[in-house]
């Protein structure tokens, strides 16, 4: 693995295991630090560079690659040349700085979905930490100008959600996920609204579609990377639990039972698991499977979608070759591929471990796949790539691995830390807006308080935000959006820096010949091909002239 639980250089630690992405396995809210994304998250792009300056010299220690992952990839350099300067600028080496390297990307089949940055979010959905810290994460993904995903089930587990003869006519916690994203969108990014079986039931599609027309993204929900059954979360009360097994969810264990309600009054059971359906099973052929699916989005389009995208878990290859297909025949907008490593709010935990394709190989193939289809002289679907990414090496490696087909990669865990650190930070200052902002903090850590007392001396972004809203605006921001976008700066300018190395100045000149493989196991699993053969024969060639 690349990462262990401290990093010297960066001066940053892990308070539990390192997962492959650099997160810790167990993200917790409450966390006082502080692992690279917490820490990016206030200091920014000072996190891309070795501490204390003047006194050090780092070297790396990620030499030795052992295994098929991410990252076994390396991302080549170049000596000469460079690519895709924007209208205006030169090869002069004026102009071909890193600043310049042009990050914005679109996706979309006749509509254009305009992006800042090459990132979106995974679906934040029921689980209570998405509910609680949504106001960050929206607001600082539509300030950042990056799409912004709303998970399944947001309707059916909302107490204050109305819903007559099984079609929603009142959705407060849905009006308020979108409303929020909306009130700061100004044209780049999107909000996306999650599809699954519960929800198609509800008539969420209908009411999205009555109350906000084209302003929303429709997406259908195949699964997800980190689990191969429907969506869950874990309530503590019997009432609520009720609640939902009569909002027709599957709940485990059943708290209409008798001999349940006596274990959970003696507190023998504490909580219980709300559980989605699987889809798909009244399906018993592709043949079915296309039907379906297309009968499906014809019907998202005439009730007013112009946008539509479909998300899908790790699956084996019948499935995503399936969802490839599908979505390019069907013209979608986007197709967002998930690999197992992927992340959760709550997921049978074995299972996690266990189950599907992991995110290198999955992709690899979904390159293959579409590779197929474009030489057969169709369309393919823009992809989204998806799976434990949070570093602006991995972005890199992810737009490479899939290029020129991918044009987003989708971060799930990684742009919900800031959220968490900001509202933490925001409760201590402001205690009068602790319950309200969900923080868990009494005092600063030193982590934080080593940095400053105030949103201005703790936030590196603090007044590029406050030059783009005003010093009015600027106040009703909360610090958890604050600490997004201040992340999203330190990604997007590592992201320009590897370009500007690779001699590629914008993303649609990023290919697979910008990353090469650190194994051999790793060039065979992914067609990357092998360090030291990439150019080897043109190397040859200059020695032989």
């Amino acid at each position: 693995m690349r990462f262990s639980k401290s990093n010297d250089v960066l001066g940053t630690a892990n308070r539990g295991n390192a997962a492959e992405s650099s997160l810790c396995t167990l993200c917790r809210a409450d966390c006082q630090g502080k692992c690279e994304t917490w820490l990016s998250s206030m200091v920014g792009r000072k996190l891309l560079y070795p501490r204390d300056f003047g006194t050090v010299t780092a070297g790396a220690n990620n030499t030795t690659h052992v295994g098929v992952s991410y990252n076994s990839l390396r991302i080549q350099g170049y000596a000469y040349g460079a690519k895709g300067l924007k209208e205006g600028l030169s090869t002069n080496p004026d102009d071909c700085i890193f600043p310049n390297v042009d990050l914005s990307t679109e996706f979309g089949a006749s509509v254009k979905t305009k992006s800042r940055i090459p990132l979106m979010t995974g679906a934040l959905g029921s689980t209570f930490i998405a509910a609680k810290y949504w106001d960050s994460f929206a607001v600082g993904g539509a300030l950042a100008g990056i799409p912004v995903v709303i998970g399944e089930n947001v309707v059916g587990v909302d107490k204050e959600s109305v819903i007559n003869n099984g079609k929603i006519t009142k959705a407060p916690e849905l009006d308020r996920r979108i409303d929020t994203y909306l009130r700061y969108f100004d044209g780049y990014g999107a909000i996306i609204v999650q599809l699954n079986v519960e929800d198609t039931r509800n008539g969420v599609a209908e009411y999205v579609a009555n109350k906000y027309g084209d302003k929303c993204i429709i997406e259908l929900k195949w699964g997800q990377g980190a689990k191969d059954i429907g969506g869950e979360i874990q309530v503590k009360s019997l009432e609520y639990a009720l609640f939902l097994k009569k909002r027709g969810y599957v709940v485990d264990p059943n708290p209409e039972l008798p001999e349940v309600q006596e274990a959970f009054e003696k507190g023998a059971i504490e909580s219980f698991a709300r559980h989605s359906r699987l889809g798909g099973t009244n399906l018993s052929s592709v043949d079915l499977v296309r039907e379906d699916f297309m009968k499906s989005v014809e019907y998202l389009r005439s009730i007013g979608f112009n946008r539509i995208s479909l998300k899908t878990g790790s699956y084996g290859m019948e499935e995503l070759a399936m969802a490839i297909k599908f979505a390019s025949e069907a013209k979608l907008d986007l197709l967002t591929i998930d690999g197992s490593g992927g992340g959760t709010g709550m997921s049978p935990w074995n299972m996690m471990q266990s189950w599907g394709v992991p995110s290198i190989n999955l992709h690899s193939k979904a390159y293959e796949y579409a590779s197929l289809l474009s030489a057969n002289g169709e369309k393919v679907v823009d992809l989204s790539f998806a799976g434990g990414f949070a570093l602006e090496d991995s972005i890199f490696k992810g737009l490479a691995l899939g290029a020129p087909f991918t044009k987003m990669i989708c971060m799930g865990r990684s742009l919900m830390i800031p959220g968490f650190l900001g509202s933490n930070i925001e409760g201590v200052l402001n205690p009068e807006r602790k319950d309200a902002v969900n923080g868990n903090w009494t005092e600063l850590p030193k982590t934080v308080s080593s940095l400053g007392t105030t949103p201005e001396d703790i936030f590196s972004s603090y007044f590029d935000i406050q030059k783009k809203l005003g010093k009015d605006e600027m106040k009703k921001i909360p610090y958890g959006a604050m600490a997004l976008w201040t992340l999203v700066d330190k990604l997007s300018c590592g992201l320009q820096q590897l370009m500007a190395g690779a001699r590629r100045f914008s993303l649609n000149k990023v290919s697979r010949n910008d990353i090469f493989s650190a194994n051999r196991e790793t060039a065979r699993e992914t067609g990357i091909a092998h360090i030291s053969d990439v150019n080897d024969e043109s190397a040859k060639k200059i020695l032989m002239s």
